[in-house]
C-alpha cells in the first residue's frame, strides 16, 4: 500500500495555522470561531469590524473554493434536519462547558501550549471517537 500525501489538507492546515498566528500577532486575538461569533452578537468598541470580516472571509472561502477546484463535503439528506439541530445544540453546550470551541482550543490553544486547551482537545477527540464508534457499531 502506497502512502499518498493529502495535499489539500496539508495546505489547508498550514493556512489555518498562518491565519491564526497572524490574528494573534497582529491583533492580539485568538481565532476561536465561537469567540469571534459571540463578539459579533455582543460587540465591544473596536471589535465588530474585524470579527465581521473574519466571518465574511470564512463564508467567501466556501464560495470561492469550488471555483479553484477544491471539493466541498457532500450535502446532507434533508431528513437530517432534526439531528442537525440536536447536534448544533450539543456542540454549543460543549463549547460553553469547555470555554471555547475546537478551533480555539485545538488550533490556537494547543499552539500556545495551554494546558486547558490540551485537555479540552483530548476530551473533544475522545468524544468524537466514542460518537463515531456508537454511530457505526451500536
Amino acid at each position: 500500500m502506497m502512502f499518498v500525501i493529502p495535499w489539500d489538507a496539508l495546505i489547508g492546515g498550514m493556512l489555518l495555522g498562518l491565519s491564526a498566528s497572524l490574528l494573534l500577532v497582529v491583533n492580539g486575538r485568538v481565532a476561536g470561531i465561537s469567540g469571534v461569533l459571540a463578539g459579533l452578537l455582543k460587540p465591544m468598541k473596536g471589535e465588530f469590524s474585524w470579527r465581521l470580516l473574519f466571518v465574511m472571509g470564512m463564508v467567501a472561502a466556501s464560495l470561492i473554493a469550488p471555483v479553484l477546484g477544491f471539493e466541498l463535503p457532500a450535502s446532507l439528506p434533508m431528513n437530517t434536519s432534526v439531528w442537525l439541530v440536536v447536534a448544533g445544540l450539543l456542540v454549543g453546550l460543549g463549547t460553553k462547558l469547555a470555554n471555547g470551541c475546537t478551533s480555539g482550543h485545538g488550533i490556537c490553544g494547543m499552539g500556545r501550549l495551554s494546558k486547558r486547551s490540551i485537555i479540552a482537545t483530548c476530551v473533544f477527540m475522545a468524544s468524537a471517537i466514542i460518537t463515531v464508534f456508537i454511530r457505526l457499531h451500536v
